[in-house]
């Protein structure tokens, strides 16, 4: 399963989408299920599946998934698969 592929899976889960609503361009003014408390089970969920530990600030900044995958990449985990 490739980066990607975990990131998708996470995030279908925590905002309750559909896989074919999931795009990498997916703003979180798009979904109504990304409020706060998704925010806190991504971080949590970011952190079980890719051993980041994201600060408060980090989470709170995130305005989507291509957001996410840079963040993820400047750590160190790449998305380049």
């Amino acid at each position: 399963m490739t980066n990607h592929d975990k990131l998708r899976d996470l995030l279908t889960d925590v905002l309750l989408l559909g896989d074919a609503e999931y795009r990498t361009d997916l703003t979180r003014r798009e979904v109504d299920t990304w409020d706060s408390l998704a925010v806190v089970a991504i971080a949590t969920g970011i952190e079980e599946t890719f051993g980041y530990h994201m600060s408060e600030a980090e989470a709170m900044g995130i305005g989507g998934v291509a957001d996410i995958i840079v963040l993820l990449e400047q750590r160190g985990i790449p998305f380049g698969d």
